[in-house]
Parts: C-alpha cells; structure tokens; sequence
C-alpha cells in the first residue's frame, strides 16, 4: 500500500523534499493571511495573489501561480495538507523531485486557467480563487496513469485506494463553493504530463 506513510519525520524530508517545501510554503501564507486581514477575507487574499474572475486581476498572470499557495480557512488548508503528506509523495518518488516539481505546478496553473475561462463564460458573479486543488488533482491524474498503465507500480490496494479518492473527489468537486473546474483541469493536465514524461524520459527510473 504505497499510500501509508511509514517515513520518520526526517527520512520524509530526505525523500519527498519539493512536497515537505509545499507543506511549508502553504502554512506559512496561511499564516500570513491569518494575521494580515483573515484567511477568508477577500481583500487580504487579493492582497497575496488570490485570483479573481475581473480585470485587473485575471490578466496578472503571477496569480495563477501565487494562488496555488493560499487557502481559505483552516478546513482548506487541511485537507490539501492531507492530500499533500499522505498521498502525494509516491509520485514524487517515481517522477524525482524536479519533474514531480514541473507536474505539479503545471497542473496547478493550468486549472487555474481553465477556471478562469469557464467563469468568465458562466457567471457575472465576481468569483476569487484560492487553493493548492488544483495541482493536487495533477498528482492525482499521475497516479491514475500508472494506476492504468504502469500496473506493475502500484499495488491492487492502492489503485482501490486511488480510484476511491477519484471518485469522492469528483462527486465532492460539485458542492458549492469548490472549483471544480480547477479539480477537473489540474487532473486531466497532470495525467498528460506524466505519459509525455514517460516518453520524454524513457530508460530513466520511471
């Protein structure tokens, strides 16, 4: 079951660096936010790179990188920290650290981008959008290629595991409140980029 982490603190540092480095950067803008106007205030969250749906903000384009470290609420946080510590870190074992880097934060991007489209289209609502989702979504969409396609990677158990967590994920990606877009564009993005990476970096430990 490649989902149980067995890791001591410091044996987790040592194998799964760019998630430990992902844990601590979105704690520590929680925290920022925290103190510096509320995690759910709309105006401290634009103040740090939240995304929304109206000019000026959709066209600075940091944003949709900065937005991927922001949460809004101490219920957010925790439940992509969750995902983040438990089940993230297999991928970044197979893919190593840089290339799990560029999937990640590809994924996380390009949700946010194809969010943006799809509000802009369907609401007049002025919409902000915060959260790491997204990009965990592209682990996800990792997980499913090999779940599919590299069966001998991963353990009967973990694939129910997985397939479980995909098909919560998309029924709890339809309540109100969740970008569900940023869910559907981050998985699709991140099972892409790891088959491209699989031919890209054939004879490599993948």
């Amino acid at each position: 079951m490649i989902f149980i982490r067995y890791e001591s603190y410091k044996s987790y540092l040592r194998y799964y660096p760019f998630t430990s480095l992902l844990l601590l950067a979105n704690l520590v803008m929680f925290l920022i936010v925290t103190f510096d106007g509320g995690s759910n205030n709309v105006y401290a969250q634009l103040k740090y790179g939240a995304l929304a749906v109206v000019e000026p903000f959709k066209s600075e384009w940091w944003r949709y990188f900065a937005s991927m470290f922001l949460h809004g609420g101490l219920e957010h946080l925790f439940f992509n920290s969750f995902a983040l510590l438990v089940i993230a870190p297999p991928l970044e074992r197979i893919l190593g650290s840089i290339r799990y880097a560029v999937l990640y934060l590809l994924s996380g991007v390009m949700g946010n981008v194809l969010s943006v489209a799809y509000y802009v289209q369907s609401s007049s609502d002025v919409i902000w959008l915060v959260g790491a989702s997204g990009a965990i979504y592209g682990v996800y969409g990792g997980l499913l290629y090999i779940a599919l396609f590299q069966q001998n990677k991963m353990d009967e158990s973990s694939k129910k595991t997985l397939y479980t967590l995909l098909i919560m994920g998309a029924v709890f990606s339809f309540m109100p409140g969740i970008g569900w877009m940023a869910h559907f564009g981050g998985a699709i993005t991140g099972f892409f980029i790891y088959g491209l990476m699989l031919r890209l970096f054939k004879g490599s430990r993948m």
